[in-house]
């Protein structure tokens, strides 16, 4: 039955994922359904606390924080892509076994959600992609400038600056969020980063991943994965976000007057998908909008 809606306290774990320590949060029991939750760039697990909290049912969330992203272990030579569909497929057979898995992404982890469902569709039985929809496509041209961009990054790796404290880290959130309160703000700034002795904070995720890709980004390849995917999937934009925008003034993408255009000719490519919105909203639309977020997804999760 619903329940009202209320603070609910997480675990958390450490786990082996391909022999690298990954830090996964859970709530819930083990024995109820399973539902797994990919955050975005940037973001760590914990970020979906206000999420998991306007649920209505019961569900064992599984959130960990990608390779390189929160508590998880770093990677000195850097991110590839690929290695997250063989981390989310290490982390289903740890906490999920061999049944088909439920899975919500937000952006990345959208996309990560996507491509797996894609390459093993079988070990999926819904996604719900939350302004995950790809990013631009590249023409073969600008293989070139991308690979000798990757090499200038890699002689001078990136960093993140130190804030004078978690408050800063906080007005920073805010500043970039005007729809974040600032409660939300202190949580994930708790989260998002850690203090040094001397109260300066710093962001606990790995620079590396500023890291420029030095491949191209070729939607056909995309496609033929998106048109494997045989479990339904829900695509949900915010109404607010610059994600369908910055997709559609791109010169391959297609400009409509409600910004949506573009995201609705990829979301063909999906033999059984649906998009859905939500009001008031930006990007961070769990941030924003938690329980309208909850509210679209969760029917569409409990469906069998």
């Amino acid at each position: 039955m619903p329940k009202e809606v209320a603070i609910k306290q997480p675990a958390s774990h450490f786990v082996d994922i391909r022999g690298e320590r990954h830090h996964v949060q859970t709530w819930g029991e083990a024995q109820w359904p399973a539902l797994v939750l990919l955050h975005g760039w940037m973001d760590v697990g914990a970020s979906f606390q206000f999420l998991v909290d306007a649920l209505a049912h019961d569900w064992h969330v599984i959130a960990p924080d990608l390779r390189g992203f929160g508590r998880s272990a770093w990677q000195p030579q850097g991110y590839w892509f690929h290695d997250y569909f063989a981390d989310l497929e290490a982390l289903l057979a740890h906490f999920v076994g061999d049944a088909p898995a439920r899975i919500v992404g937000h952006s990345l982890g959208g996309n990560i959600a996507m491509g797996y469902a894609g390459v093993r569709p079988s070990r999926v039985a819904r996604i719900v992609s939350l302004e995950g929809f790809g990013i631009p496509a590249e023409p073969p041209e600008v293989a070139p400038r991308k690979v000798a961009k990757w090499l200038d990054a890699i002689a001078n790796p990136p960093g993140f600056k130190a804030y004078e404290s978690l408050g800063a880290v906080a007005d920073k959130l805010q500043s970039k969020n005007p729809r974040l309160s600032r409660d939300k703000a202190d949580f994930l700034a708790a989260r998002w980063a850690a203090s040094f002795p001397d109260g300066r904070a710093e962001l606990v995720s790995d620079p590396r991943h500023k890291l420029p890709f030095p491949h191209v980004y070729r939607m056909d390849e995309i496609y033929a994965i998106w048109r494997n995917i045989t479990a339904p999937v829900l695509w949900v934009a915010a109404e607010d976000s610059e994600i369908p925008r910055w997709l559609a003034s791109h010169p391959e993408g297609e400009a409509g007057a409600d910004g949506l255009a573009e995201v609705r000719r990829r979301i063909a490519h999906v033999p059984d998908a649906t998009l859905g919105t939500v009001s008031d909203a930006g990007h961070m639309l769990h941030h924003d909008q938690p329980e309208q977020v909850a509210k679209l997804i969760e029917p569409f999760l409990l469906q069998q």
